[in-house]
């Protein structure tokens, strides 16, 4: 028999009980600190790439290359740690605090699993899979000792990552927002020390970046689990009573796949929309690449918003508020909305200058401009995309969203990408319109979904 405790009572400095009061200063409260969490924990190989690219061409194609491949699985793990997040949030609405514990330490079982798979790619395969991406032998051979060092250190990323969701899913995003500025702090710092071999240190080159990434992820594993054995947040973690649990462990398993799979699918469409505009030329691609920097931004505004919206909704339904999880939703979508439209309205009125700030060539302010004004079209219904998957994603209904991240990309995008150019005038721009389809197609299935309700039933 579990002990049921009210977190109310636990005279901590994280007493707050988020199925109470005011949603919309709620959904404020934990958003923005993850908002910033999110964005350093995505800025490990863009702080790479700032000192490697003093090396040359080929350090900065290999981090480039392997740091795509690196995240694109990490992406994938990240969906594991939606499923205990999932299933913390109910425990944590419904006041049971033994089985929220229960739940954490399950799947830190299942964290020591996934590292030992990432672990033998990094060690077996990482130089066949940059042969397989076809890049020179110069990249090749700087990138394989990046990527096997990113892929054994990510014994710590995966388990830093569980312990962030476990935070934020019992209601703390302060002390992960506040852990995660320190390891990019260090990391940003440490980083040229070994690349150049500045002070006492060996001059490592694009080693040094993945060491550096490496060791700040690291210590910022070692103070999360401080923070949780130490009760220094709303959820103490604790060993004592410790059993393997293959039931809870295969529940987070299978909550856990779909968000590997739509991690994974998403990836993958972003790397063959990248070989469909490669055949257009550099400007192209550098008019591209600006144009997901831009969309990385609105994206980590909605990602703060419906990451909130998912504790909120999770708890809520631990609690039996399901009316309350609901009307969480709409105010989340509603709020990055509010936001997201302002900014859309705004590159729409600032592309070029916008542009500017990265690269004051015409042509490629040109193009890159006009890119952006495309993409702020969709822009406008991003977050009812971000929103809707991150929320449904919180509560444990992580099969409709796969679908609905699948079909718009592989059966709208896709096809429009390879026959916008082809059988119309707009070139290269019909892959950034048939981007803004895809957008509004996945919009629109999610807010059907969402209003059916049927994610309320859904058991985790």
């Amino acid at each position: 028999m579990r002990e049921v405790e009210d977190f109310s009572r636990r005279g901590t400095a994280f007493d707050r009980d988020w199925t109470k009061g005011s949603i919309i200063r709620n959904l404020v409260m934990l958003s923005w600190p993850i908002m910033i969490s999110q964005s350093l924990n995505m800025m490990g190989p863009t702080i790479d790439m700032i000192w490697v690219g003093r090396l040359g061409a080929a350090p900065i194609a290999a981090v480039g290359v392997a740091g795509m491949v690196v995240m694109l699985v990490m992406m994938a793990t990240m969906g594991l740690a939606w499923g205990a997040r999932a299933m913390i949030a109910r425990f944590v609405g419904a006041g049971d605090a033994e089985g929220a514990n229960h739940v954490a330490r399950q799947a830190f079982v299942l964290g020591a699993g996934v590292t030992v798979v990432l672990v033998s790619i990094g060690i077996f395969f990482a130089e066949p899979i940059l042969n397989l991406m076809g890049v020179a032998a110069d990249v090749v051979a700087e990138g394989v000792p990046y990527m096997r060092i990113m892929f054994v250190g990510s014994m710590f990323m995966v388990f830093q990552m569980m312990v962030e969701s476990i935070m934020q899913a019992s209601g703390d995003a302060v002390t992960p927002m506040k852990i995660a500025v320190i390891f990019r702090a260090i990391h940003l710092v440490v980083c040229p020390f070994l690349i150049f071999g500045w002070w006492i240190f060996p001059s490592l080159g694009v080693s040094g970046a993945a060491l550096a990434n490496v060791f700040s992820q690291s210590l910022g594993l070692g103070l999360g689990l401080w923070v949780l054995v130490s009760g220094r947040t709303r959820l103490r973690l604790d060993f004592s009573n410790f059993s393997l649990d293959f039931d809870i462990i295969w529940r987070i398993v299978r909550i856990g796949i779909p968000a590997c799979v739509m991690g994974m699918q998403r990836g993958l469409g972003q790397l063959v929309l990248m070989w469909f505009i490669v055949p257009f030329g550099t400007l192209a691609v550098a008019a591209h690449t600006l144009c997901q920097r831009v969309e990385m931004l609105m994206v980590m505004i909605g990602m703060g918003v419906g990451m909130a919206a998912g504790v909120l909704a999770g708890q809520n339904l631990g609690a039996g508020q399901p009316e309350r999880a609901e009307r969480s939703g709409w105010l989340a979508v509603g709020f990055a909305e509010g936001i997201l439209v302002i900014f859309s309205l705004a590159i729409l009125l600032s592309a070029e200058n916008i542009v500017s700030i990265f690269n004051t060539e015409p042509a490629l302010v040109e193009i890159a401009s006009s890119f952006l004004k495309i993409a702020a079209v969709g822009f406008f219904v991003l977050g009812f995309i971000v929103v809707f998957m991150l929320f449904l994603s919180g509560v444990g209904d992580t099969l409709p969203a796969m679908f609905f991240e699948m079909v718009p990309t592989w059966g709208v995008m896709l096809p429009l990408v390879f026959f916008l150019p082809r059988v119309t005038d707009l070139g290269v721009y019909g892959i950034r319109w048939a981007i803004v389809a895809n957008m509004a197609v996945g919009a629109a299935v999610y807010l059907a979904y969402f209003a059916l309700g049927r994610w309320k039933r859904k058991r985790i």
